[in-house]
């Protein structure tokens, strides 16, 4: 094991895009790959455990993606840095998780160089991002980092995990189970939810999460 080598935890809910990712990074040199996690609530209980250095994590994936699991890992471990790996490339979500505490934003689509640029510039404590992403999205940012935060970043960790449920289906039940609070309890968040958002059914709340990365289409 070499002592001062980048140890990287992979978080992607595929098992190919996992698989593919190590056999990249394994040809690095100074890169060691400590885990691999299917979704954020893995990811955190592996930074817990494994101590990685840095963290390639995608958006959408079931039960705490990305946007919501971010900030919660560099809360609880600031030394972790989190590169981002999506496929969206639109100014929100590059916006967001930058917002988040991300320390790049990487495409999926990019060149396989792309990934030891970015892992070499966060370990120099710098920000990736794909050069594809437009110009104007940085520029964006840096106009709007100050500014007023959208009706998503203001919603509780709850409400959010609750949305999310929501929009892959659960019950009200299932949620309640999963979250281990009554059903009245999710009831009175649905509708907290509908207010702040101003949707006003559950399918809207469903297009919303859809819209914003929160699940896959």
């Amino acid at each position: 094991m070499n002592m001062n080598a980048t140890r990287v935890l992979l978080v992607d809910d595929h098992t190919l895009v996992r698989a593919g990712m190590r056999a990249l990074l394994e040809n690095l040199p100074g890169v060691e790959v400590v885990g691999e996690a299917r979704n954020g609530r893995e990811a955190l209980e592996l930074v817990r455990l494994e101590s990685p250095n840095l963290v390639l994590m995608d958006l959408a994936m079931p039960d705490l993606g990305g946007l919501e699991v971010l900030p919660r890992i560099i809360k609880h471990f600031p030394s972790v840095k989190v590169v981002v790996l999506s496929v969206h490339a639109n100014e929100e979500y590059v916006i967001r998780a930058l917002r988040s505490g991300a320390s790049g934003y990487m495409l999926k689509d990019s060149a396989t160089v792309e990934l030891e640029l970015a892992i070499k510039s966060v370990a120099r404590g710098e920000t990736y991002l794909s050069p594809s992403i437009a110009s104007t999205v940085i520029e964006s940012y840096l106009q709007r980092v100050s500014g007023a935060s959208s009706p998503l970043e203001e919603l509780t960790t709850r409400q959010r995990e609750v949305l999310k449920m929501i929009a892959e289906g659960k019950t009200t039940k299932e949620v309640a189970s999963t979250l281990e609070i009554s059903v009245k309890t999710v009831e009175t968040h649905r509708l907290q939810l509908m207010a702040r958002l101003d949707i006003h059914d559950v399918p809207g709340l469903v297009r919303y999460a859809v819209r914003n990365g929160i699940v896959n289409a």
